[in-house]
């Protein structure tokens, strides 16, 4: 019998792994039914699995460790009991420009745009000013939700950067936008997208995610098949506005990389969940000294899930 499994994720070609379990059908050979929702930001996303609107998500690590940590910036009516149990990549963040914007310094006095205020990958943007030389009072920062809604508002001149996912920073070239600079090149390692849940849904649940992550690894091992590369090109094109055959094989060379690409078997990444620890320890308010990835994750549906795929 087929159970239904209810995930919440941010829109873009980030999701190929969820798509392809989809499409080639190996979430239904493990029992499931996933049916992805897009959410237009953090705060509606970590909210709603908070409250049991959803099951599992696709998040940021970092937004775990906010609303852990009481960073968060939703209002919550419960205490958040979230944790990663399982990893994906590395957020393929790019800081995305306005054409007349050619080095940091142009961007003084100017407007940024973030997801919120409060999350991973605004702090992750103001460590990147840091680092080039420009006081973050030196510009303003607008929170504009999550990617499609800040690249909309970038493309339409309302704010002269933000950081993007890949492809939007592929999408940006054609536009007159370019990249500033990459993430990678400041962090490199860096945590991004997890899977999430609460303890309370996973500890009532447990078949029922221990199967998704065997549908997802299947995914991933069909993905990285080189045999797979043009019809997994062909999932980024029905899934993603505006995705040519040419942006879709471009994409998939960055996502698909064995060094720098999706993790091919979706493990955390203990060096890049101590980055976004230390970002939020720097950023984070109330301030907070973080330093035990270990408070944030549960590998243990991970590792029963692995172990009876293989």
């Amino acid at each position: 019998m087929t159970k239904r499994l209810t995930i919440i994720v941010f829109p873009g070609g980030a999701n190929l792994p969820l798509w392809t379990g989809i499409k080639q059908g190996f979430f239904i050979r493990q029992g499931l039914e996933v049916v992805p929702s897009y959410t237009r930001s953090s705060v509606e996303q970590i909210s709603g699995l908070v409250s049991g609107q959803w099951d599992i998500g696709l998040t940021g690590f970092d937004n775990i460790v906010a609303y852990q940590e009481g960073q968060g910036e939703a209002k919550l009516d419960r205490a958040p009991d979230l944790f990663a149990f399982m990893g994906g990549d590395n957020a393929f963040l790019r800081l995305v420009v306005q054409k007349d914007i050619k080095s940091y310094v142009d961007l003084k006095g100017k407007t940024l745009s973030v997801d919120a205020l409060t999350t991973g990958f605004a702090f992750v943007l103001r460590e990147m000013l840091r680092r080039n030389g420009v006081n973050e009072n030196d510009v303003a920062f607008e929170s504009a939700g999550g990617v499609v809604q800040r690249f909309e508002a970038l493309k339409a001149g309302k704010h002269v950067g933000t950081l993007v996912l890949t492809p939007f920073e592929l999408i940006a070239a054609r536009v007159g936008l370019h990249v500033l600079q990459s993430v990678a090149e400041i962090v490199p390692h860096y945590q991004g997208i997890v899977g999430v849940a609460s303890e309370r849904w996973a500890a009532a649940n447990a078949e029922r995610l221990e199967s998704f992550i065997k549908g997802y690894l299947a995914a991933l091992r069909w993905l990285f098949d080189p045999a797979n590369r043009k019809p997994a090109e062909a999932i980024l094109v029905d899934n993603v506005p505006n995705m040519t055959p040419q942006l879709a094989t471009a994409t998939c060379d960055i996502f698909l990389a064995r060094d720098g690409g999706i993790a091919p078997l979706a493990r955390l990444d203990p060096k890049g969940m101590q980055a976004v620890l230390e970002l939020r320890s720097r950023y984070g308010r109330p301030q907070k000294q973080l330093a035990n990835e270990n408070k944030y994750q549960n590998g243990s549906y991970y590792q029963r899930a692995l172990t009876e795929l293989s």
